[in-house]
C-alpha cells in the first residue's frame, strides 16, 4: 500500500511539473513590436510599456478623461519621441483630438 501511494505521488508530481508548450506561452508577456509611452501635458512621462499586459494593467489603472483637469493633454508615443513639435519625429506630424461638451461621455 505504502509502495502504492508513493507511486501515486510521484505520478502526480510529474504530471505537475511537466508543462505543455500553451502553458508555458500564456505565463510568458506578449512583446510588442516597440516601446510605448504615455505622457502627461508634454513634460511628464507617466510611463513607458512594452507587452499587452503591461499597457492593460496601466489602462486599468488610468483616470477617465472626464477626470482630467481641463484643457489636461494625454499622449501616447513611441518610446524614445517626446510630444514636442521639436522633436525630428514629430515636426511633419499631426495630431487627434477628441473634444466633447458631455463629461459623461468620456
Amino acid at each position: 500500500m505504502a509502495t502504492e501511494a508513493a507511486a501515486e505521488v510521484n505520478v502526480t508530481a510529474a504530471a505537475e511539473a511537466e508543462e505543455t508548450p500553451a502553458t508555458v506561452a500564456e505565463k510568458q508577456p506578449h512583446k510588442l513590436e516597440r516601446k510605448w509611452t504615455f505622457w502627461f501635458d508634454n513634460q511628464s512621462k507617466v510611463y513607458t510599456f512594452d507587452t499587452v499586459e503591461e499597457f492593460w494593467c496601466l489602462y486599468d489603472q488610468i483616470l477617465k478623461p472626464s477626470n482630467f483637469p481641463g484643457n489636461a493633454d494625454f499622449h501616447l508615443f513611441k518610446a524614445g519621441i517626446e510630444p514636442k513639435w521639436e522633436d525630428a519625429e514629430c515636426a511633419n506630424g499631426g495630431k487627434w483630438s477628441v473634444a466633447s461638451n458631455m463629461k459623461s461621455n468620456l
